[in-house]
């Protein structure tokens, strides 16, 4: 089978591009900066260039990679958070832009080449329904994708739509946190989380690659947070 995973070159997307590629499947990974191929190259992954904000370019891109079966979209950004009070509204506006349009844009530009009996797995984030303060902007950003996908999966029936909503995973989305405090913060986020640790891609890898592989499956947002969500007993 081949999948186009588009924000594949690190985190969530690599892994998971890591995990096709170990179970056989032809894998292509999509993203905007080629300087960040090589890592996707190396697992035995193809590559392109695609700037998924650009309608156009997106329907040109699928319109010539032709059929496939699976399309994973793990397009996303850390504008939007903070604060409401302090939240500067360009800030989220672009947090809709780099996570919310990417993946709306590239759902519909896939459609003509989508096999019907494919999937297509939106990546949102446990903030849309953790309502933890300072993530109104996040949780607005990912709850829009969220409302998608059951709707999608009556009006692409039989094609399968479904989304992964990851809690607080260890990957470059925290790269803005300097290492020493990054580190401090995941301790004290693992130490609220029902299993006790923060999440690494591969947790998130296996959860889509399910997802795309069960065909009983669909119109369901899978929570893959660590319980990040719960209240504390």
């Amino acid at each position: 089978m081949k999948y186009i995973i588009v924000g594949g070159t690190s985190g969530i997307g690599l892994a998971t591009a890591k995990m096709a590629v170990e179970a056989g499947h032809s894998v292509l990974v999509a993203g905007r900066d080629p300087s960040k191929f090589s890592a996707a190259q190396s697992i035995g992954a193809t590559t392109a260039q695609l700037d998924a904000s650009n309608i156009a370019a997106t329907q040109h891109f699928f319109s010539a990679e032709g059929d496939f079966d699976h399309l994973v979209l793990c397009a996303s950004g850390s504008a939007g958070a903070g604060h409401f009070r302090e939240l500067a509204l360009e800030d989220l506006r672009k947090g809709f832009e780099v996570k919310l349009w990417p993946q709306v844009t590239c759902a519909k530009a896939a459609l003509p080449t989508l096999k019907v009996e494919g999937s297509i797995t939106f990546i949102s984030a446990i903030s849309s329904r953790a309502m933890k303060p300072g993530t109104a902007g996040l949780a607005a950003i990912n709850a829009a994708l969220e409302a998608l996908v059951p709707i999608l999966a009556s009006e692409l029936r039989p094609t399968r739509v479904n989304a992964v909503a990851p809690g607080v995973v260890d990957t470059p989305w925290w790269s803005r946190v300097p290492e020493a405090a990054r580190k401090e913060l995941f301790e004290q986020l693992a130490s609220g989380v029902a299993v006790g640790r923060v999440g690494k891609p591969e947790d998130l890898a296996s959860a889509i690659i399910s997802l795309t592989t069960n065909t009983f499956i669909t119109g369901t947002i899978l929570d893959c947070d660590g319980g990040w969500k719960l209240k504390n007993s």
